[in-house]
């Protein structure tokens, strides 16, 4: 009879749910619904070249492709994937010289955006990836629409953060030394803009204009500063910098683009960035007047101040609009 009630006892102990002192919250969380996507890091040759790439999904689910900006590589997305992994294939590359990517050296290698484009659409094509939704940022913004002028049937949606595809979005004070070198390419330009790869503006561009700096990992600019700080990575930047000047007489042609295939859009833009300022993110609906923008009071990269806004907006957009 004792050792009955004692197993009662025990059992009521173990089906009783603790409660914490004080608090509102269990002990215990509850597990989330679903299961949390498993995300793999991998490399493809192409052209010669490695290419590091994050992927996550099921194989056979619509592609979202996610195409970092400067002076990071996929790793700002590591929060983003698994928000939309359970139901997306999602497949976030580094660019050669950026990440975990290889690096040729620039004396070697052309460190141009036509050559960034050309070898994320090799790869997508490796991935047998052949239509996508693009989040395209900073940099992903000109690599991801010079994809779209090679390929336009594939582009099945536009997720834009901060990333210009228009004049007015260029006009501030920070692309005045990079616009000089543009115009005049000497070494007096070229070794103007070697300010932009140091560890303060590198922390600049993810804790400026930011509502909430606690919410921001300083991982992120000591990671990308590591990677700027590889030898040769400097000459690489700049590189890259004098040739950003090509894609904005590319602009119409992207802006073409827009208005001839009508990809629907979601425009995400952080309106404190002083890189690619709010200025840029309105005349999209020029193009796109069905275009869903949405300005917030973020920085430069939004996904780490406003992940908990950007990723159910994203999540939204992609369910109603590709799996509708």
């Amino acid at each position: 009879m004792k050792r009955l009630f004692l197993a009662m006892i025990a059992s009521a102990i173990i089906a009783t749910p603790a409660v914490a002192q004080n608090t509102c919250e269990p002990v215990r969380p509850q597990l989330p619904g679903r299961l949390v996507p498993v995300i793999h890091y991998k490399t493809a040759t192409v052209d010669g070249v490695k290419l590091f790439y994050r992927e996550a999904g099921p194989a056979g689910a619509p592609v979202v492709l996610l195409l970092h900006g400067f002076p990071t590589s996929s790793h700002m997305f590591r929060n983003l994937i698994p928000l939309l992994a359970d139901r997306y294939r999602v497949i976030a590359p580094d660019y050669p010289g950026f990440g975990q990517s290889d690096a040729p050296d620039h004396q070697t290698f052309a460190y141009s955006f036509a050559r960034m484009a050309d070898l994320m659409d090799k790869l997508t094509m490796q991935l047998r990836a052949d239509r996508y939704s693009m989040y395209v940022m900073d940099y992903g913004a000109p690599v991801g629409y010079r994809l779209a002028l090679k390929h336009p049937e594939r582009v099945q949606s536009l997720i834009v953060q901060n990333g210009n595809a228009y004049v007015e979005g260029i006009d501030n004070d920070f692309w005045a030394p990079v616009k000089a070198y543009w115009a005049e390419p000497t070494k007096v330009r070229r070794d103007a803009l070697n300010g932009l790869v140091t560890p303060e503006i590198t922390r600049f561009q993810y804790t400026d204009g930011m509502g909430d700096v606690a919410r921001i990992s300083p991982d992120n600019w000591t990671i990308d500063q590591a990677g700027l700080d590889r030898p040769g990575n400097r000459d690489i930047q700049l590189d890259l910098f004098r040739d950003y000047g090509t894609n904005v007489p590319l602009y119409p042609e992207f802006q073409a683009f827009f208005r001839t295939y009508k990809p629907p859009t979601l425009i995400v833009w952080g309106k404190n960035d002083k890189i690619f300022p709010e200025a840029g993110a309105h005349p999209y609906l020029r193009d796109l007047p069905d275009a869903e923008k949405h300005i917030l009071d973020t920085g430069h990269f939004a996904l780490e101040d406003k992940l908990d806004v950007v990723a159910p907006l994203i999540r939204d957009f992609l369910d109603r609009k590709i799996c509708k």
